[in-house]
């Protein structure tokens, strides 16, 4: 019985050095050797600095900026939160920020539900063209450009279906206003 009990343990140990530390260390290692900017968390530099990641939501609140969906995951996106708010559609704060979100941008056409609800993570970077094009005439006024120039980097930031069938188009909100502040 003591030799079984000994065998039992050593396999645990051996097993969670080498699953829990060596596999992990290795696959890490590895993707950094041949996905540097994937492993690295897509991040994306100005000027040698950090300025936010491809996958990862972040506000933006002044008008010149288009504006990305509300975080479910708190104040600033805060990966520690992630999570949905599984407010139901008779729930008094989504109808709350619903009204809120519609009032403070209308321009008479019926608002893109993303842009009112919070995605499953909280965290989503993406909008749909149909919210990023909603959001034209504020950002072509707020920056005196004419529409139709806004309107061209929302399309050409148009990110399409992978594969032509998976997945929904979709622009990612911090690219488009790095395009946007490039003039492209």
């Amino acid at each position: 019985m003591k030799k079984h009990i000994i065998t039992a343990c050593l396999y645990t140990v051996i097993t969670a050095v080498l699953l829990g530390i060596a596999y992990p260390l290795a696959i890490t290692g590895l993707s950094h050797l041949l996905f540097r900017d994937k492993a690295d968390g897509q991040l994306i530099q100005r000027n040698g600095e950090a300025i936010g990641s491809r996958l990862i939501g972040q506000p933006f609140t002044g008008a010149r900026y288009f504006h990305s969906r509300p975080s479910a995951a708190g104040a600033g996106y805060d990966a520690a939160n992630s999570g949905g708010s599984n407010l139901g559609p008779s729930n008094k704060s989504l109808i709350d920020r619903v009204g809120v979100s519609t009032r403070a941008e209308s321009n008479g056409a019926p608002v893109p539900i993303d842009l009112v609800t919070a995605s499953a993570s909280g965290l989503d970077p993406d909008l749909s063209p149909a919210a990023a094009l909603y959001q034209v005439p504020r950002v072509a006024r707020e920056r005196h450009l004419p529409e139709v120039e806004v309107t061209q980097i929302v399309r050409k930031s148009i990110i399409p279906r992978q594969f032509g069938l998976l997945g929904e188009p979709r622009v990612n909100v911090l690219q488009l206003n790095l395009a946007l502040d490039q003039g492209r």
